[in-house]
């Protein structure tokens, strides 16, 4: 008796079979949430694993053809994803082999990856430094010989009301002329004193934990520049959220704050110019949310670089 691996032993696949009663072509057939590891290198050459879940998709042309072949799907992520790095080459690699897997039942992939991208920050003023995670997504897709690849991410930072700052220095204004008055000499000593004291300080503007997320698409032949694209919206908005944190780096992130008053159209438009100077990005998407503290909702400005037929569409 052959036992049910026995190489004569032929298994049933109801995929392959022909329902005319229910025939029609489909969008898309395929798997979302995998679970599997993806390397990343940094541009230092530091290699890291992280944790991701995949969706990986191919259409289904043949009208005739009840399914497709999921496991062959699964099977190339494991090949290209978990055991080289991700780049656009092993990306399309990978598409690739989903569509000779299906040749006779597709012509188009597609798949996504969603992970966190762990980046170590040096802090603001001490020798300390922690861990930032990043919310990362990669898209690709292959239609023939036409290859698309776009990167979405997000970046947290602070922003500090100007409207609110200006009423905040108003009040202090209002104080100094109460506690100095008109015509009394100015003592130098007092003064500074005062600024140090709670009367100096009777107002502060309000401020905020706040969210940038960006789309680019990327241009036949980059890279993927995760971390680079990081750090250059980071600096752009100037006051990026921060992990180790010892007084003196608290005082140059306050320091940081009073000199980048921004509201979420500031904001917007510092991300826009790193988009636009990229050569590599071909279209974006960007939104900067405010998750305000004087209300109870987000203020949002949203931009697109306006390609014909692209994100703005």
């Amino acid at each position: 008796m052959s036992s049910p691996t026995s190489p004569q032993r032929t298994l049933p696949d109801v995929a392959t079979e022909t329902r005319p009663d229910q025939a029609g072509a489909l969008d898309g057939v395929g798997m979302e949430r995998i679970e599997m590891p993806v390397l990343l290198v940094a541009p230092d050459g530091v290699a890291q694993r992280a944790s991701a879940r995949i969706d990986a998709f191919v259409n289904l042309a043949r009208e005739d053809r009840r399914g497709i072949h999921m496991s062959r799907l699964y099977l190339h992520l494991d090949r290209h994803l978990s055991a080289e790095p991700l780049t656009p080459a092993s990306l399309r690699r990978c598409l690739r082999d989903f569509l000779e897997s299906h040749a006779d039942l597709s012509d188009r992939a597609w798949l996504r990856v969603g992970f966190d991208h762990l980046v170590r920050r040096p802090a603001l003023a001490s020798a300390n430094s922690g861990w930032r995670s990043y919310p990362v997504e990669v898209r690709a897709s292959l239609e023939g010989q036409r290859f698309e690849l776009e990167l979405a991410l997000d970046v947290q930072y602070s922003s500090t009301c100007p409207a609110s700052a200006a009423l905040a220095r108003q009040l202090v204004q209002d104080r100094f002329a109460e506690d100095f008055p008109a015509g009394r000499a100015l003592d130098r000593d007092a003064v500074h004193a005062w600024l140090g004291s709670s009367d100096g300080i009777v107002a502060t503007p309000h401020a905020q934990r706040s969210t940038a997320q960006v789309r680019v698409k990327l241009a036949t032949g980059a890279d993927l520049p995760i971390t680079e694209l990081i750090d250059a919206l980071e600096t752009a908005l100037a006051t990026p959220v921060q992990t180790a944190v010892k007084r003196e780096d608290e005082q140059a992130f306050a320091l940081a704050n009073g000199q980048n008053l921004m509201f979420c159209e500031d904001a917007a438009r510092r991300l826009r110019q790193v988009l636009d100077a990229d050569a590599r990005i071909i279209d974006w998407w960007l939104r900067a949310a405010h998750h305000e503290s004087l209300h109870p909702h987000d203020a949002v400005a949203l931009a697109t670089k306006g390609v014909a037929g692209g994100y703005r569409a």
